[in-house]
């Protein structure tokens, strides 16, 4: 097997999403030494959000990563704080990407970006290539090794970080911040979910005794594995929304992508990663890991899966938006709706039976 499949390839960049190659090159070669003055530019296709280019220089690949065109700088669209970020936990948790350089002149390529390692190896997507398999013990370890990393990354000194979040209030905070997010975001053709936001502030409980470092994306597609098996972890991927808070909110945000395979067909038309195949965990199965290798219960889980529910219909129903108002005219926008619609009858049966 060519371990070349097995990367996440780029290809090349999509029309108006351009970045100016002379303006770039003049910029890394002031701040990175030994690039030199070839640099090929190309695109990670994958992801809805900030947008992802490789760098291929004469010492090495790099990633650069730049705000969505059109997109409004919030936390999930601020370069220079996730620049920040990665540098206080690459000191840490040294499995997070070496940020290298920063920029915040728009003139450079029309937006702030920075510039990092790039971390190569295997990333899991929707459905594994034809020449990659896992039996079920090998997917079983997978998702033992990926809550062991989770858990790794919560037990991190937050007083190491050097950046400073605030656990107090942290998920009261989350829960009216994501809710006016989405009342800002909806479209005419959008679920309106008060009854889900409703259910989510009637049920949030108390601060954590044990506030962490939280990922908040921390899921398949943004771990990096080693291209042969045993498939280890070498590298977690996008910080661009870690923080401080709640651990068992960063959890439920990613159990939120983890369709298992005895989900109903509405939920498998959403499964964007492999977590249907045989040995992979359920979300049960998860948690309890999850707990085991913390070494704390975890209780309430049915609020944290919800609200990782209605997050990820936030930052699609987002997305979606400004494909609705004509924004950006990415086809790949256009399902999102679907995708909103049917994470709000999951809520709705979630509050119904408390089953997740």
């Amino acid at each position: 097997m060519d371990p070349d499949r097995l990367q996440d390839a780029a290809v090349p960049v999509r029309a108006g999403e351009e970045i100016d190659a002379a303006k770039l090159t003049a910029f890394l070669n002031h701040h990175i030494p030994d690039l030199g003055r070839e640099i090929t530019i190309r695109q990670f296709p994958s992801g809805f959000s900030n947008l992802t280019y490789l760098l291929e220089t004469r010492a090495g690949d790099l990633v650069l990563r730049r705000p969505p065109i059109g997109a409004k700088v919030d936390k999930g669209h601020d370069m220079g704080r996730e620049f920040k970020v990665l540098q206080a936990v690459n000191a840490v948790f040294p499995r997070c990407p070496r940020p290298l350089a920063f920029c915040e002149d728009a003139a450079v390529i029309g937006a702030p970006f920075f510039v990092m390692e790039k971390a190569s190896g295997l990333i899991l997507r929707r459905d594994l290539p034809p020449d990659l398999a896992f039996s079920s013990q090998a997917a079983g370890n997978l998702c033992q090794a990926m809550v062991e990393t989770l858990a790794e990354i919560h037990g991190v000194d937050v007083a190491e970080l050097g950046f400073i979040g605030k656990p107090e209030g942290y998920v009261k905070r989350q829960v009216e911040g994501w809710s006016a997010r989405y009342r800002k975001a909806r479209t005419p053709d959008a679920p309106d979910f008060e009854a889900a936001m409703a259910w989510l502030a009637e049920n949030m409980p108390p601060d954590t005794d044990r506030p962490g470092l939280v990922h908040n994306d921390y899921k398949f597609d943004n771990l990096v594995l080693t291209p042969e098996p045993p498939h280890a972890i070498t590298h977690v991927l996008d910080w661009e929304m870690a923080t401080i808070g709640d651990p068992l909110m960063d959890l439920g945000n990613s159990l939120a992508y983890w369709v298992q395979a005895d989900d109903p067909e509405t939920a498998q038309v959403l499964r964007t990663l492999p977590t249907h195949l045989p040995g992979m965990y359920t979300r049960r199965q998860v948690v309890a890991a999850y707990g085991k290798a913390r070494g704390c219960p975890v209780e309430n889980f049915e609020f944290y899966y919800g609200f990782g529910l209605f997050r990820l219909a936030v930052i699609a129903q987002q997305i979606y938006y400004r494909f609705y108002h004509k924004i950006t005219d990415n086809p790949r926008f256009a399902f999102l709706i679907a995708g909103v619609t049917g994470l709000e009858k999951q809520i709705h049966q979630l509050i119904q039976t408390s089953q997740w």
